[in-house]
């Protein structure tokens, strides 16, 4: 007998911002448990990696290179689910950039307008024609990754902070206005965490992961930072088949900081 909680067969996944990181491994994760799988990012050599590991792995899938924060890009992703699969059980809004670091006294237009398109937008107009299609069949499960940028203060990046706040407030009240459709709309709050957006130039100049990492987890009662599997996991069981009563929530996946 299959295990419930992790079998995702016949479920249709959209996941963004699928080419690294949190996005591409969620992808394998699902599709090693039988979902379908609508994937999508702007890089598209990254996009096509991941597409060969899923198919190599038996998953029926189809992708799209495009920019997040575009509505058409949204729709296009839902349309993509309907026209392939016929529905859309599960989608994940991944996608996000890092922050430029800054105190919030020289935060400048472009750099503000940066974070609310690709993490704000991209979240927006992703839920909104997720839910439009998810309430026709009245199920779906959205699973938002926001962090833990969203649930405190973030020093040096409170342009980001704002945008991942704004991720956290939309979820609740999507929660809310879906519930009655059983459309259940969950946030995933991340402490940093070893992919492609912690290693970048604005959070480690000098090209010392060991030391960045350090720097990074000062302060965590595990004394270091996430690995990817460990908040995929916890992505899964969010998004399992079997959690169905569980909405407007904002996860931390943290490794106790906001116990501090």
């Amino acid at each position: 007998m299959s295990d419930k909680l992790l079998d995702f067969g016949g479920k249709v996944a959209l996941i963004t911002g699928a080419a690294s990181g949190f996005g591409a491994a969620l992808a394998v994760a699902l599709a090693e448990r039988g979902a379908k799988l609508v994937i999508a990012d702007f890089n598209a050599d990254g996009l096509a990696e991941t597409v060969d590991k899923v198919t190599a792995i038996g998953a029926e899938v189809v992708s799209a290179v495009g920019d997040v924060s575009s509505e058409a890009h949204a729709e296009e992703l839902v349309g993509l689910a309907k026209s392939k699969f016929g529905r859309l059980d599960i989608a994940v809004n991944n996608a996000g950039i890092a922050p430029k670091l800054m105190p919030f006294t020289q935060i400048d237009e472009k750099t503000l307008q940066h974070q609310l398109d690709v993490n704000l937008k991209g979240v927006a107009f992703g839920m909104k024609h997720q839910m439009r299609m998810m309430a026709g069949q009245k199920d779906g499960s959205i699973l938002n990754v926001a962090s833990m940028a969203g649930l405190g203060a973030t020093p040096m990046g409170g342009s980001y902070g704002a945008a991942k706040h704004a991720v956290v407030g939309m979820t609740k009240t999507a929660a809310v206005e879906m519930g009655a459709m059983n459309v259940r709309v969950n946030a995933i709050c991340p402490f940093f965490t070893a992919t492609p957006m912690v290693d970048n130039p604005h959070l480690n100049p000098n090209n010392d992961d060991k030391e960045l990492n350090k720097t990074l987890a000062r302060g965590c009662p595990l004394k270091r930072i996430a690995r990817v599997e460990e908040i995929v996991n916890v992505m899964v069981m969010m998004l399992s088949p079997a959690n169905t009563y569980m909405n407007g929530i904002a996860v931390p996946v943290d490794g106790g900081m906001s116990a501090m």
